[in-house]
């Protein structure tokens, strides 16, 4: 006689996305300084949930280190959205020393450009 077969249930690992910035126009677009932690837009045709768990290997301009973001879905523009604006994922950073030294080394990056009123792909 055949023994049952066990369903077992697959815990769902975070999604990996390499997100490579190369002008700083690009980096000013992506960067969400909304969210207390900062965060970054990963444009993505895959569909995620408000909090999913998403893993971001990005790099910025002119800097060949690669920063890991172990991250939540805190914003989504979906497929078709107003404005012509590109289709991903606001990934917010976690609350931590590692992301607080990617924040900062981003918002000085942009300097000044932080207060610019020019649109990005969240707001």
């Amino acid at each position: 006689m055949n023994a049952p077969i066990e369903e077992v249930s697959k815990v769902a690992r975070p999604s990996v996305i390499q997100l490579n910035i190369k002008e700083k126009a690009a980096l000013y677009a992506s960067y969400i300084p909304l969210f207390k932690e900062g965060g970054i837009f990963v444009p993505t045709e895959r569909e995620y949930q408000m909090g999913d768990d998403i893993f971001v290997m990005l790099t910025l301009p002119d800097d060949p280190t690669k920063y890991a973001i172990a991250g939540k879905v805190a914003w989504i523009t979906p497929a078709g959205a107003s404005a012509g604006r590109v289709r991903g994922v606001g990934v917010r950073f976690p609350a931590d020393a590692k992301s607080a030294e990617l924040r900062a080394k981003i918002e000085n990056r942009l300097g000044t450009a932080l207060q610019s009123g020019r649109p990005t792909h969240t707001i």
